[in-house]
């Protein structure tokens, strides 16, 4: 997929919105899982998918052929700049946040397996003379670089 522009202004036109709706989306995202809200980021997963395949492609092509945009108005290229920028932040906005929530998921998750090991560990006989039985603690996996 790629932009079907007419020029090089009306491909920096179409670039500009391409970028500021992803900076949108994403920003989006990130304020969803600032607010512990992941199901929220979800919604517009396919678009965000979409539109980020499509940003990538044409900024390749732009970077490998400069000239498709030099004819456009310094202003417009300037504009297509901030927009850049802006979308820049925001990505590592979300970055922030989804490293924020893989920290929480990770102690979570950790959190989970070392009760379940400490559920098996608890004593499994009857009567006055039973005895505590360890449990085998292998069948809880955790990955610690997941």
């Amino acid at each position: 997929m790629a932009l079907d522009a007419r020029d090089a202004a009306d491909r920096v036109e179409q670039l500009i919105i391409l970028t500021e709706r992803l900076t949108g989306l994403i920003a989006d995202q990130a304020l969803a899982f600032e607010q512990r809200r992941p199901q929220d980021a979800a919604g517009q997963l396919e678009e965000t998918s979409r539109l980020a395949n499509l940003y990538r492609h044409e900024s390749a092509r732009v970077r490998a052929q400069p000239e498709l945009i030099a004819g456009a108005s310094l202003e417009r290229r300037v504009a297509l700049m901030r927009a850049t920028e802006g979308f820049d932040a925001v990505l590592a906005r979300q970055g922030r946040a989804l490293e924020a929530a893989k920290t929480v998921t990770e102690g979570l998750v950790k959190a989970i397996a070392e009760e379940v090991v400490n559920q098996r560990n608890a004593g499994t006989g009857y009567g006055p003379g039973a005895t505590t039985v360890g449990a085998d603690a292998r069948a809880v996996t955790l990955n610690r670089s997941a």
